[in-house]
This record gives C-alpha cells, structure tokens and sequence, in this order.
C-alpha cells in the first residue's frame, strides 16, 4: 500500500470507530490480564461467559490463588484448553504476588514472564489496560495486514514490525483494535464480506468478493463488554 492508501484506510477506519476497544469483558487491569490469556485459541464470546461467573468470585490475584486449580477449573470448562489455562492463571497470580505485589506490572518483559502470557498477550494489555502504542498480531490482524498489502509478512512477528513502522503515529494507539475488528467482521477468513467494506477500494486483495453494499457499521463495544463504565 502507498502512503496516502495507508492515511485513507485509518481515517475511515477511525471516522467509522473513533474510540474501539476489545469486546473481552473486565474492569481492571488484572481482570484484563487474565482474560487475555484465557483467549488463546478461544473466542472472546467464550471468555466472557466464562468471567461473568468467575470475577464476581475471584478477580484478584490473592483470590485466584486461594481458589487454586481445582477451585477455578470448573469455572473455565466451556473454554478450549481449560486445564492448562487454568493451571496458567493460578501460577500466574501466585507470581504477580511473590514478584509485583499483587499488581500487573507495566513493562513488556515481566508481563512475558508471567505464565501463560506471550507476546501478543503482553501487547494486548499494555495497549488496552495502559495506553502504550503497541500492536498485537492475532489471526484477524495477520490476514487483514497480508490480504490488504498493509503489512505483509511470513509470521505474526514480521507483521507486528511492518505494521509499526507504516501505520501513522496519529493512529497507532487504536490501530490493533480497528485491524482486529475489520478482520473479525468484514474480512473474514472463508469470505470477506468485500460488498461492505469501507476500504475496499483501497485494499490490493486480488480476488475480492464481488457484488456491492452499503458499508458494514462496526458494532458499538456496550459498558457490560469493557465493564469499566
């Protein structure tokens, strides 16, 4: 993609979207920490289902670990790899006391530190939970950057570094979450939803959906979704 491509698909990306935000649902930074990690190869749908019983229990570090693996396990049974997950989330809380007194620590290398947390994770957090201009790679973010021209790459970290070095400072701040949703909603994996698609003449896929439409509007991320309302 050109340069003045790139300006015009961010700009109709943030007139359609101006504040995006993730559709997991929590109110601190370790509820996001935690289900955050929960997602790894499960939907954000899952998660939520999963939380809305578990935080109201135990959302904090000191009570995820009294409540141990066996306590947390039957609240993450509807999530793909629970067992390990929860093993993960456990161990994790247990590490964010002994080491960060009960607090989610700000920096990219105690965040990766922690089990169960990698890159994208620590990405997602420090973006969402505190603001940092960071870009997590998921499937939706690696398909749209590689169908679009946007920043194309062989792995999630080729891309993660392309896509910070062309997305414009001005939009770095919400550019994973609006990359995120376009791929989760429009260019879909099976069949992009081309007909809709508020950047279509801009994108450089080769065999877009034909047909035409009036251009998809995101959904609204609601209070109950973000829980910080």
């Amino acid at each position: 993609m050109s340069r003045a491509e790139i300006d015009a698909l961010f700009e109709r990306l943030s007139d359609a979207n101006p504040a995006p935000t993730t559709e997991l649902e929590y109110a601190t930074p370790y509820e996001l920490l935690v289900a955050v990690a929960l997602s790894a190869q499960a939907t954000d749908v899952s998660v939520n289902k999963a939380t809305r019983r578990l935080f109201p229990v135990a959302n904090t570090p000191s009570a995820i670990a009294n409540l141990g693996v066996a306590g947390i396990a039957p609240y993450l049974a509807t999530i793909n790899f629970n067992r390990t997950k929860a093993k993960n989330v456990v161990a994790m809380a247990e590490q964010l006391l002994e080491r960060h007194a009960g607090e989610v620590p700000l920096d990219r290398e105690s965040l990766e530190a922690l089990p169960g947390v990698g890159r994208k994770t620590a990405n997602v957090v420090l973006n969402t939970a505190f603001g940092e201009t960071t870009l997590a790679v998921d499937t939706h973010i690696f398909r749209v950057s590689n169908r679009t021209g946007l920043a194309p790459g062989r792995d999630v970290r080729a891309v993660e570094d392309e896509l910070l070095r062309v997305v414009p400072a001005a939009y770095l701040r919400h550019a994973h979450h609006w990359l995120l949703l376009h791929g989760r909603y429009v260019c879909k994996a099976r069949v992009p939803d081309c007909p809709r698609c508020i950047v279509r003449d801009l994108c450089h896929y080769p065999d877009k959906t034909p047909g035409e439409g009036p251009p998809l509007e995101l959904p609204a991320v609601s209070k109950r979704q973000s829980r910080r309302g």
